[in-house]
């Protein structure tokens, strides 16, 4: 294919397996995937004009991000797996927009551990010590982050050490006038010239103080932290066939639940010069979940942490004073529910150090305030009845920031993914999307323009080339031609929304019928779910191949639907889920179906299966226990079956926390007795993500019961076992025997 003379005379039309990348800020290059032939543009981004600019020229990489000093987000999530080749732990560390550095925890050696994540988010690697060991930028096609001598020396080399050094919160900062260490838990610093002197005397076992410090711009302070260790809980598990012996090896690994002490930090500044201490007044933050996202103010000494409370109904960004000693809230944000710190947390302190750019959900949307962190003031930026999703950046010399937002167009699907300018002052918007679909966007490297790729699950990709300043198409670059596909036999989703269970709200769905579709035939329904409530499921992108397809093949209707207690809509659609996991939605996935199947009759409502893994698994046998009126036959693969058993941060956040009798009322263990219909459990034995005996807890209510079922126990299997060839194998003719056979 060779590219037109114009874009305005005439598209480029390809299939779906497009990948455009800025190669500067004139050239783009278009690399196919089925034959691996990379095609090379020159466009002329003025007037659109296209060229040849392939022959010749070589394959040149887009050389990865080279800079740590904070986290430039690019848009599209870029998963991160840290593996650890060193013989020491590792601390990761999330470098924030504003520089500072968010723990993620601690990575043992030998240990991997996969984190989400954007293009263009920076990563810092310290030793227990608290020095840099290497660092990273997430982009794509590179999920692989290997902390190993050859990547540690490359970072020396390279220069970046130094530049980790240099780039402190709040931009270049002097040389510390101290070091400061940890001995047996206690703080330690020496001067320059001094013998070291101990800061602190308080360090007990299971409670002490990190070495890696934090400190203010002109030298003067630091603030450091003590962390009581959290309890310990074990969870075993046997591995039947190690690879280095015969017999079976028992193995343990450390596991918080609900209502598990967890570590509790106490944050404190002290001044170099004096060794004076001053601590966060504990009445400010008394019962903490972390406080992270530590920063001075970039011209006074005072410094500022995000305080997260237990339970998750309390945000608050502090502030310690380190020459009046005095602590004080900035930022209060409460809720009767939660407020959801995983998804919707955004903080971004001016550089002026007087405001602060905050994500609330006061308004019952999520939006962005404007807050004046002298006073307290708080000024809405976006308000509406829509939702942002993300902010990809600020710009505070243009005085814009560049959001992601939801549910823009009343006659769009809600949860299609649009990009804006934002205005800092006015909240004036510039949308920088158009097209029925969400969105992805691409820069060049000056930012002037961009590429637009989108797409709906029935319309396959387009990408336009556009101007950041208004947002204006200068040319459309391809549109993907996916005829010789629907020649084949495939066939689009349909999209259908309903009215949910109020009769108001709309539930937005997905409905996928098998290749030899007959509408004068009838269908068994099989709902594909995951309900829970940090993110929405039901895909929105063009996708030609699911595992949803292999169940329609069967012959039936396969249908994924949103219901209440998901997220990215309004607050209160959010706080269906509020300790009410048990409920997943069922009452607006039920309405959904029968409002479906009013106008198709070929949907079979008295042959409905639903199946699902994890939070979807959990919800799989939900439904045969609380609306087995409804549902006929269930797969549940890895279910987190009684959230007193699942993993803490998960669970607390939206069942809540103390616990309460709630958790054992929605338990798949205490209401097994209320089984009607088929049943297929499915388990890995090695799951360290979901406990396994959250399942084998349900098998033996399930005897108890004397309840009749099927189940396949994986011994070596780990999360998402029934995914595998076999356990999908077996999903699938669970599914045929108990709805497609007759």
């Amino acid at each position: 294919m060779v590219p037109t003379t114009s874009a305005a005379q005439q598209n480029l039309v390809i299939d779906e397996h497009v990948s455009p990348r800025w190669i500067n800020d004139d050239q783009l290059e278009f690399s196919r995937t089925e034959d691996g032939r990379t095609m090379r543009l020159r466009i002329d981004r003025e007037t659109g004009v296209i060229s040849d600019a392939s022959a010749g020229a070589e394959d040149a990489e887009r050389a990865p991000g080279r800079r740590v000093d904070r986290s430039r987000s690019r848009g599209g999530d870029v998963p991160i797996i840290f593996k650890n080749d060193t013989k020491q732990p590792i601390l990761l560390m999330w470098v924030n927009d504003g520089g500072s550095e968010v723990p993620y925890g601690r990575l043992d050696a030998g240990r991997q551990k996969r984190i989400g994540t954007y293009d263009g988010h920076a990563w810092r690697i310290l030793g227990e010590d608290g020095r840099t060991l290497t660092a990273f930028i997430a982009e794509p096609g590179r999920p692989m982050a290997v902390v190993d001598e050859r990547s540690m020396q490359q970072w020396q080399a390279s220069g970046r050490q130094k530049q980790a050094d240099d780039h402190a919160e709040h931009g270049s900062e002097p040389a510390p006038r101290a070091q400061v260490t940890a001995r047996d838990g206690d703080l330690w610093i020496e001067r320059p010239g001094e013998d070291p002197e101990q800061l602190t005397t308080d360090a007990r076992p299971g409670s002490g103080w990190r070495p890696h410090v934090i400190f203010s711009p002109d030298g003067r302070f630091f603030l450091a932290r003590k962390i009581d260790a959290p309890q310990k809980h074990p969870v075993h598990m046997l591995e039947v066939m190690p690879d280095d012996q015969v017999e079976p090896i028992l193995r343990t690994h450390q596991y918080l639940k609900p209502g598990d002490q967890i570590a509790r930090p106490h944050l404190a500044v002290f001044e170099v010069d004096t060794g004076r201490r001053i601590d966060l007044d504990p009445e400010l933050a008394p019962n903490p979940w972390s406080i992270n996202e530590v920063r001075w103010h970039p011209d006074e000494a005072r410094a500022r942490m995000l305080y997260n409370q237990r339970g998750h109904q309390v945000l608050r960004l502090l502030e310690i004073d380190a020459i009046s000693g005095d602590s004080r809230v900035l930022i209060d944000e409460t809720s009767d529910t939660f407020i959801d710190y995983a998804g919707k947390r955004f903080l971004h302190i001016m550089e002026d150090g007087d405001r602060a750019i905050w994500m609330t959900e006061r308004s019952g949307w999520n939006h962005l305030e404007m807050v004046d962190l002298v006073t307290g003031e708080r000024t809405p930026i976006t308000s509406g009845d829509w939702v942002v999703r993300a902010v990809d950046d600020v710009d505070e010399d243009a005085g814009t920031m560049r959001i992601r937002a939801l549910g823009l167009d009343a006659d769009q699907d809600p949860y299609h993914v649009h990009h804006a300018m934002v205005d800092l002052e006015s909240g004036a918007l510039i949308r920088l999307t158009e097209g029925d679909g969400t969105h992805e966007l691409e820069f060049a490297p000056d930012g002037r323009h961009y590429i637009d790729r989108w797409s709906r699950v029935d319309l396959p990709p387009v990408h336009e080339l556009r101007r950041t300043r208004d947002g204006s198409l200068i040319a459309v670059l391809a549109e993907a031609d996916h005829a010789p596909l629907l020649a084949s036999g495939w066939r689009e989703p349909v999209r259908f929304s309903a009215k949910g269970r109020d009769g108001r709200t709309d539930i937005w769905g997905v409905i996928i019928t098998p290749r030899d579709f007959d509408p004068d035939q009838s269908y068994p329904v099989v709902e594909q779910i995951y309900a829970g409530p940090h993110g929405h499921f039901v895909p929105k992108k063009f996708n030609r191949n699911s595992r949803m397809r292999e169940v329609a093949e069967l012959g039936m209707v396969v249908v994924q639907i949103d219901g209440m207690g998901t997220n990215w809509r309004s607050k209160a659609f959010h706080d269906v889920a509020w300790k009410n996991l048990g409920d997943s939605g069922f009452p607006d996935r039920i309405a959904w179906m029968k409002a479906a199947a009013e106008t198709r009759p070929w949907m079979d409502l008295d042959r409905v299966g639903i199946y699902g893994g994890s939070a979807g698994g959990q919800s799989a046998m939900r439904a045969l226990l609380a609306h087995g009126d409804f549902y006929d036959a269930a797969v549940a693969d890895c279910g987190c079956h009684d959230n007193r058993m699942d993993k803490i941060w998960w669970n607390e956040l939206w069942m809540g926390w103390p616990i309460g009798d709630h958790y054992a009322e929605q338990s798949n263990v205490t209401n097994a007795h209320r089984l009607e219909g088929d049943l297929l459990l499915i388990l890995g034995g090695m799951d360290r993500n979901v406990d396994p005996a959250s399942t084998l807890q349900v098998v033996e209510a399930l005897v108890q019961a004397d309840k009749d079922f099927e189940f396949i126990l994986m011994p070596s299997g780990g999360h998402g076992a029934g995914g595998s060839p076999y356990g999908w194998r077996r999903t699938l003719d669970f599914l045929r025997r108990h709805l497609a056979e007759e």
